[in-house]
């Protein structure tokens, strides 16, 4: 079992920046590929990059290449998600999410493809 807490959400103005963080406990971190997905009211759970366990490799989705990006530190098992030049239309409730692998790839863009997820924080961007 692997334990997710996600944190660093709030509440940032067009154009600004944000950190998010997410901790994990119970398991070997560096066993685990990381994925940070949203999801905004109404609309589907969304993938927005994923990482792997060495952080080798990265994938982003389209919509936040450039602007976002993922690290993880594994001798403080966490994960983090650093988002610039935010808009509007990346209010959303962002998770963390785990997937145990053996593989070194981040090539993990499905909400199916993850065994753990956390609470989810709240990032909203005002106009």
């Amino acid at each position: 079992q692997v334990q997710l807490v996600e944190s660093g959400g709030g509440l940032v103005q067009a154009g600004g920046s944000l950190s998010l963080s997410c901790a994990a406990s119970g398991r070997t971190f560096s066993n685990y590929a990381m994925g940070w997905f949203r999801q905004a009211p109404g609309k589907d759970r969304e993938f927005v990059g994923a990482i792997s366990r060495s952080g080798s490799s990265r994938n982003y989705a389209d919509s936040v290449k450039g602007r976002f990006s993922i690290s993880r530190d594994n001798a403080k098992n966490t994960v983090y998600l650093q988002m610039n030049s935010l808009s509007p239309e990346d209010t959303a409730v962002y998770y963390c999410a785990a997937r145990s692998t053996s593989f070194t790839s981040s090539y993990f863009l499905e909400k199916e493809d993850y065994d753990y997820w956390g609470q989810g924080t709240q990032v909203t961007v005002s106009s």
